[in-house]
């Protein structure tokens, strides 16, 4: 099999643009690993400010005018937005740029039909997938709709290409939800199970590459599949994780790996992976595990927290893991291992921790004995000998 070097994979330009919200990337750092992890290489950057988007080109034909120079310049053969676009806006820049056009969308939906291992993640992709293309179904087929039927014949050919596969897809779409549904019933047979045996069920969550995988292993000496990258696991892995000596001796709680959010997180992947989302909705506790190490640590612990809203686990009890405490520099570096932090209006143990070197998971196992002991109020407990440290 011939190796991947830097110049064999896809030249791309990346384009963001800012309607003034306040979490614009505007150096599009997360836009470039996203395509770094589908197999991609950006050659440059460009961003832009706008009011609102233009409702044929998202960017307005001045600025389209500039990405295309721009990509001839810099050789790029594809255009990747960081924004969402619209199936008109898409083939308006294609035609416009003369080079394919995608958005942050098409990327991450990409990124997970590599990554999903298990039947369950291929269906929640395949349904996403299959839902996004959907809308884009005259793009696809726009070289059809040019040709005719014959004389005395509107239409033809191309326009029933278009009909045969919107109805193909509507099928494959309908037989995708009744597998997904079948998988979803099997889960909630396994939670009722777990339910009936009085497990106490914790569920990791968090965004992306914030290292939950790592820790994961490091907790069950589970192999997971761990990597620096975005969306390394996808298909929830559960293990037993025993508590050994302390206030929880002996007991076992079960603890479930999940998928990572990102800012703007597709909804259709969303409703896609409900199944395995509801992991994080039924658990007894949430461990919400943070990238410490990456200065934009307050944003993404508010994306995560905007995903727990959408998927009715807002009110599960937390406990805040922060992460790679052996990547922080050590002007950074905590005074305390434990302490509490307020997340959205009520204080909430958090944890200073290493995946990758060990430190701090004996005062992790410690915190979840507790919880695991007093059952869910525990994770709520202030405790009063400890102060926020800045981390």
């Amino acid at each position: 099999m011939p190796s991947t070097t830097p110049e064999s994979l896809v030249p791309v330009l990346l384009v963001g643009v800012d309607f003034g919200t306040p979490h614009f990337d505007s150096e599009l750092e997360e836009l470039g690993l996203l395509a770094q992890t589908a197999g991609m290489r950006p050659v440059e950057r460009i961003s832009c400010k706008r009011k609102a988007p233009d409702a044929a080109l998202f960017v307005g034909s001045g600025k389209a005018d500039e990405i295309k120079a721009l990509a001839e310049a810099c050789g790029a053969t594809e255009i990747l937005f960081d924004q969402s676009l619209s199936p008109a806006q898409q083939r308006n820049l294609e035609r416009h740029i003369g080079l394919p056009v995608n958005d942050r969308t098409l990327l991450i939906l990409e990124i997970f039909a590599q990554r999903a291992r298990s039947h369950e993640g291929k269906l929640q992709v395949e349904l996403a997938r299959l839902q996004y293309v959907s809308t884009r179904l005259v793009r696809r087929w726009s070289h059809l709709e040019r040709q005719t039927g014959g004389a005395g014949v509107r239409g033809g050919p191309g326009e029933k290409q278009i009909e045969l596969d919107r109805r193909m897809i509507g099928d494959a779409i309908k037989r995708t939800r009744e597998r997904l549904e079948k998988v979803k019933r099997q889960r909630s047979t396994q939670r009722r199970q777990r339910e009936r045996q009085g497990a106490f069920n914790i569920s990791l969550v968090g965004y992306t590459n914030a290292g939950k995988s790592t820790l994961f292993n490091a907790l069950v000496k589970a192999r997971a599949y761990a990597a620096d990258q975005l969306f390394a696991t996808l298909d929830t892995t559960t293990r037993q994780l025993y508590l050994g000596d302390g206030q929880g001796a002996g007991r076992s709680v079960s603890l479930s790996d999940t998928v990572g959010f990102i800012r703007d997180l597709p909804h259709g992947l969303i409703d896609a992976f409900e199944a395995t989302l509801r992991e994080a909705a039924d658990a007894d506790l949430l461990l919400h595990v943070v990238d410490g190490a990456n200065p934009n640590h307050p944003e993404q612990i508010a994306q995560v927290q905007r995903v727990l809203h959408e998927i009715g686990a807002a009110d599960v009890p937390q406990v805040l893991v922060f992460n790679k405490l052996d990547a922080v520099s050590p002007q950074q570096t905590p005074t305390r291992a434990v302490d509490s932090f307020e997340l959205e209006g009520r204080n909430v143990p958090r944890l200073f921790v290493s995946g990758r070197t060990g430190a701090g998971l004996p005062a992790l196992r410690e915190q979840l004995a507790r919880s695991a002991q007093g059952g869910a109020a525990a994770a709520h407990v202030d405790t009063p000998e400890l102060h926020e440290t800045s981390a």
